[in-house]
């Protein structure tokens, strides 16, 4: 396991405190890698720099990116926080599930803005949801609180070493870029036969397809073999 295999994905934060308290949270803990996704205030600023205190490093060195599409390209496993639960065909885990997953891959946890959170359409892009336990009258918590909770447990279970399952080493797992190669070639095909009907459905049946192959742990051949499929079915036509 490694701390940097570790990222924080902040989806359109709104409060130039909150990223640097998110910044400050990440240090913490000693992990590295601060992921910012179309934030609101300008990036970054001196009271995003003042609010990290001495993670200003973080703040530097973190990436900005225009969509979350491009942000979670070279991640293997998105987990999306949400204060609801999503009546979605996501798997949904909590914090000792954690302990499930093979922190060996490149993770990142993805946070939606403090105002609404995470879309469905957003989290359609997860292999899992992730629900901190809270007061069920108030379960809401700040952005940063989120994200600090979060970061403790997951570095003490990387300093337990708690890596339960193994696969072989022949095995390699697709990257989101390669998911995301497969899935377009599918969907282009969908398109040319006219597949999402009525057109105002589309958006929901986009959604629907990602929870499908993003919630699959597909090896990069099985994803190769995919795309050869659906290729293939293009050239039929």
């Amino acid at each position: 396991m490694s701390i940097n295999n570790i990222s924080f994905i902040l989806h359109k934060p709104q409060l130039s405190e909150n990223i640097g308290a998110c910044a400050r949270a990440i240090k913490n803990f000693n992990f590295k890698k601060l992921v910012l996704i179309n934030p609101k205030p300008s990036f970054p600023n001196d009271k995003i720099l003042a609010t990290s205190v001495g993670a200003k490093d973080i703040i530097k060195q973190s990436k900005n990116y225009n969509n979350l599409e491009d942000a979670i390209s070279k991640i293997d496993i998105i987990i999306a926080t949400s204060a609801r639960f999503r009546n979605k065909n996501v798997k949904h885990i909590n914090l000792d599930d954690l302990k499930k997953i093979n922190l060996k891959k490149k993770i990142g946890f993805l946070f939606g803005s403090e105002a609404s959170g995470l879309s469905n359409n957003e989290v359609s892009y997860a292999n899992y949801t992730l629900q901190i336990p809270a007061n069920p009258d108030f379960k809401s918590l700040n952005l940063s609180h989120s994200l600090i909770v979060i970061a403790q447990y997951v570095s003490s279970l990387i300093k337990l070493k708690n890596a339960p399952f193994k696969k072989s080493e022949k095995i390699k797992s697709a990257s989101k870029k390669e998911i995301q190669s497969m899935l377009s070639l599918c969907i282009k095909n969908l398109e040319d036969i006219n597949f999402f009907r009525p057109k105002e459905k589309k958006p929901k049946m986009l959604e629907n397809l990602r929870n499908i192959f993003y919630k699959m742990d597909l090896s990069d051949k099985e994803t190769r073999i995919l795309s050869s499929v659906f290729a293939s079915l293009g050239k039929k036509r």
